[in-house]
């Protein structure tokens, strides 16, 4: 192994926010026995609290969700078999009707809301219902929620549109119960994420004309989150780190030791990868391990930008947890705490010596040192896929069993055919839970945005960092759980639905974020580097020899409507190219006429493929103002090539012709869209 080439920092012992974290052994042990007060206040400071995090959940702590989800989605208690699992009608669902209304969710208390999202928010009212009080807490128009104008949904922070999803995460707190109902035309789908908290627990019952205490603690939260980026630290603050290079060669790294207890608070990096695309590769070759306490195996292990928050490549982007700053500094807040020690290595697998720096900043702790869990982050490709037929659907994100939290997921999608590759739901299975407690309407959804949107975003909790465009290739989205984290005393298993299809080779690595009781089982291993590099190379189109592709022919006249190329990799036919010419916008009687060469003279057979789908239209065509055959119907119920039809034998001199496209009309069953698709013609000299 070669000795790693760095020049250390001189560590140096201190102490960060004291204030807040020399907690007295015997108040924490007095605090845990009794019943807990929550002012508004406190719960607001969950949204930014990531020391929180790492702390044990308390029994009867449960966080859940309430969504639209297709109910035809169902767990037969009777059979023990899953009915309907991959149903996908998820717009609508709601739990009952009651007086003309919908009733979207009903919970007990003591509890709080924590996330409001929706896709498409229309004018019905939402009212929201607390502690048993006929007047609504919340009687808003759904869309308001979102708007950023209704107080105190105003802070921009946590009140906004990400990609044409709307996002509310102001805290609406409930002593005893909350019921939510909406109105005939409230619009489509949402998202109600909540924690209940142990009984005993006493929270205010939320009112929208808040004190100013209320106000001004939500105006420092919403400051907080809207300047994300890496912990800021006075002068005297505990740090170590290094600067030199990664040496070449399977495990060559570099390591740094802290003693304890303590708790790292952030971890930086200033590395300097090669321009897009090389640094993809890159920064899967080097990994960051962390040990605690001294255990065999790592509890983070991670490739370095995956680990930050974002892959493939350097991608910048600031949110609370982590982030990479236009400075090129990658950072990670998370809180971490140890007893007797922490050991971070960076490993280099790569063939190339590479320059770093690195920050490692720390703080002391005192108190109840069993308050604490460990913190976990782990990438994996395909672990623990389902063997239970009816569930093989669920991409597992994170399996994991003993006492903790779950608190986000990093995604990288490899999708070289392109098409929406995100249909499908999260599904959380907390403690055993036979159906999951958080059921999700769509993996855009998950992540805070909406419609599948390419648009790059960047918030404190959700962020797409990376998308090549129309959703094919790579991207990169991740969602953090903060004051929505996860609890659960036993185990949690969380999946998102992966629509597979032989011909659409679709790829999932995950990143995922945990804390950890000391004994719990983390079962996740290293990935060697052929597996975390190099499986997204891009897909070999394939073209048929000896055949003219549509959407090259050159246009001579179009009466109508729009002409261009469409690529069709999305849909699960085979086109020549992976394209075809697209004409749309026309109408009965345009006609669209293209070149068509001929090399040399002869008698050809002329062979064409066309598309069928449900809003194409009848077609004629003609080949140089004669008619080739009868009209050619386009229609069908799905997106399909039609295969390759004769339109007749021609007796044809070498040099220009015409092949003219004449919409007709449209099936009886079509929409009236009258479009039309050309893959291919190929003039075949006939025997």
């Amino acid at each position: 192994m070669n000795p790693p080439r760095i020049k250390k920092n001189r560590r140096v012992r201190a102490l960060l926010f004291a204030g807040l974290l020399m907690i007295d052994a015997s108040s924490d042990l007095l605090a845990e026995a009794r019943p807990q007060t929550l002012p508004y206040t406190d719960l607001v400071h969950r949204l930014t609290d990531l020391e929180h995090l790492a702390t044990l959940p308390a029994p009867g702590e449960r966080t859940a969700q309430f969504s639209s989800y297709d109910r035809a989605s169902r767990y037969d208690e009777a059979s023990g078999k899953y009915l309907h699992w991959d149903a996908n009608d998820d717009g609508s669902g709601f739990i009952r009707k009651e007086n003309g209304q919908f009733v979207l969710a009903e919970m007990s208390g003591p509890g709080c809301l924590w996330r409001i999202w929706s896709a498409a928010p229309k004018a019905g009212h939402v009212r929201i219902y607390l502690d048993g009080d006929t007047n609504p807490a919340v009687d808003l128009p759904f869309a308001e929620y979102f708007s950023g104008t209704k107080a105190p949904f105003t802070r921009p922070a946590l009140v906004y549109t990400a990609a044409q999803g709307g996002n509310n995460y102001t805290p609406i707190p409930f002593q005893k119960s909350c019921k939510i109902i909406a109105d005939e035309g409230w619009g489509a789908y949402f998202h109600f994420g909540y924690t209940t908290f142990p009984k005993g627990t006493q929270v205010p019952t939320f009112k929208r004309e808040l004190t100013p205490v209320e106000n001004a603690g939500l105006d420092a939260a919403d400051k907080i989150l809207a300047q994300c980026g890496p912990r800021k630290f006075p002068n005297g603050h505990s740090s170590s780190g290094g600067e030199g290079s990664l040496p070449v060669g399977s495990g060559s790294f570099t390591s740094d030791k802290l003693d304890g207890p303590g708790a790292i608070n952030c971890i930086r990096i200033r590395f300097d990868p090669p321009l897009a695309p090389a640094d993809r590769n890159v920064l899967r070759e080097i990994t960051i391990q962390i040990r605690w306490d001294g255990e065999p195996s790592p509890s983070v292990w991670s490739p370095l930008g995956d680990f930050f928050g974002t892959a493939p490549g350097a991608n910048g982007y600031r949110s609370l947890p982590c982030g990479y700053t236009e400075d090129g500094w990658f950072y990670a807040n998370w809180f971490m705490p140890f007893t007797n020690g922490a050991e971070i290595k960076f490993v280099n697998d790569g063939p190339t010596e590479r320059k770093f720096k690195y920050e490692i900043y720390r703080e002391e702790i005192k108190g109840d040192l069993t308050r604490f869990t460990r913190f976990h982050a782990k990438w994996h490709r395909d672990e623990f896929l389902p063997t239970e037929p009816a569930r093989r659907i669920d991409w597992p994100l994170l399996k994991t069993s003993g006492r903790g939290r779950f608190v986000g997921v990093m995604l990288h999608v490899w999708n070289p055919r392109g098409g929406w590759w995100g249909e499908g739901d999260e599904k959380f299975f907390v403690d055993g839970e036979k159906f999951p407690s958080t059921f999700g309407t769509g993996s855009e959804d998950y992540f805070g945005y909406a419609w599948g949107s390419p648009a790059l975003f960047q918030h404190a909790y959700h962020n797409q960092t990376h998308n090549d465009g129309d959703n094919k290739g790579h991207l990169s989205v991740n969602r953090w759980h903060i004051a929505d984290q996860v609890p659960f005393q036993t185990e949690f298993e969380g999946d998102l639905e992966k629509y597979v299809r032989p011909d659409h080779p679709t790829s999932f690595a995950a990143t995922v974020f945990w804390y950890l009781a000391p004994g719990g089982s983390d079962p996740y291993v290293p990935a060697p580097l052929a597996e975390r590099t190099n499986y997204f190379a891009p897909l070999v189109v394939k073209e048929i020899p000896g055949l003219i592709e549509g959407e090259r022919m050159k246009i001579l006249s179009q009466t109508g409507g729009t002409s261009q190329q469409q690529d069709m990799t999305p849909w699960a036919g085979k086109w020549s190219n992976d394209a075809q010419l697209w004409w749309s916008g026309a109408k009965p009687g345009d006609k669209l006429i293209l070149r068509l060469p001929v090399e040399k003279s002869g008698r050809f057979k002329i062979l064409a493929q066309f598309t069928e789908a449900v809003d194409y239209g009848i077609l004629q065509l003609s080949l140089d103002g004669e008619k080739l055959g009868e009209p050619l119907d386009l229609y069908h119920d799905g997106v399909m090539a039609t295969g390759e039809l004769s339109l007749g034998t021609q007796e044809l001199s070498a040099g220009d012709h015409q092949l003219t496209l004449e919409i007709i009309s449209a099936n009886a069953r079509a929409l009236k869209s009258f479009m039309v698709g050309l893959d291919y013609v190929k003039c075949v000299a006939a025997q």
